[in-house]
């Protein structure tokens, strides 16, 4: 029988090559989307494709039983892919704004990530699974305009580094991977929440964002980030993670992810304050 995933967050970039990736390697593949509309598109593209909202509970609880019931009980790996960004200056983002990001970001995650591990510790006579937790090169350094992010990315990383820990004593394996600058949506879907959330025109900051991160935002440089690499090159890792049989705690992608992780390791905190702010 084939092994079985579930994959949150499939409706482009990242979670969608994932999806697609594991169909064809022979996973058998729950791709899950917060919109119905997604899902009726993958499923047209042959994936087995229902909702999971990770920002609602009784979404998250139906998803995941939905997964279960086509798995007939079992579940071999979750893939926690799906989140979003707010950016903005750190001194402009109201609670209210961090709530939500945390809401899909953190708290829903771990909501499935439980979940699953009741589900997998019936598996194997010591437990059998892997939940690979996508987290960011932004889980490791924290960049300007981006705090409402890095903070979610930040608190994911603690979370997963306990729980690898406690883990330990049984067969479910904690991973977290590491994504550099990849060609995706994300940030063309933060803009509803900056343009709700953060009054840049009466920020202290107002002439920072019109000759930076409003360009950013709205009119990006059309050539590739530096360092960028395919939506493939994560499901490629993704894949090692799944399958190594002594799985890493980290997987990097991009050499943007192994540099960020060097300079926190040998580089003071000015200099890496240096650094980054030019980022």
């Amino acid at each position: 029988m084939a092994k079985t995933i579930l994959i949150t967050g499939c409706s482009s970039g990242i979670g969608y090559d994932a999806a697609h990736g594991l169909h064809k390697a022979g996973w058998k593949v729950f791709a899950t989307c917060r919109r119905e509309e997604d899902c009726e598109r993958l499923r047209g593209e042959g994936l087995t494709s229902f909702q999971l909202d990770m920002a609602d509970p009784s979404s998250i609880e139906a998803g995941f039983n939905e997964a279960l019931a086509r798995g007939r009980g079992r579940l071999d790996a979750v893939y926690n892919n799906a989140a979003f960004a707010c950016p903005g200056a750190v001194e402009d983002l109201p609670a209210d704004a961090l709530r939500e990001v945390f809401e899909t970001n953190l708290f829903g995650l771990h909501d499935l990530t439980t979940r699953a591990i009741k589900v997998m510790r019936a598996q194997g006579e010591n437990g059998e699974g892997r939940i690979v937790q996508c987290s960011s090169v932004l889980g490791l350094i924290g960049i300007r305009w981006r705090g409402a992010y890095v903070a979610s990315k930040f608190a994911l990383e603690g979370l997963t580094d306990v729980l690898r820990r406690e883990m330990r004593d049984t067969g479910i394996h904690i991973i977290s991977l590491n994504p550099g600058p990849i060609p995706t949506k994300i940030r063309v879907n933060s803009i509803p929440h900056f343009e709700r959330w953060v009054d840049w025109k009466a920020s202290a900051r107002r002439e920072q964002y019109e000759t930076s991160l409003l360009k950013r935002l709205y009119n990006p440089p059309n050539k590739p980030d530096t360092f960028e690499l395919p939506c493939s090159a994560v499901t490629e890792k993704l894949i090692r993670a799944l399958t190594d049989e002594r799985p890493k705690s980290h997987y990097y992608v991009t050499n943007a992810t192994y540099l960020a992780a060097v300079a926190r390791r040998i580089l003071p905190l000015r200099a890496q304050d240096w650094l980054f702010a030019k980022a």
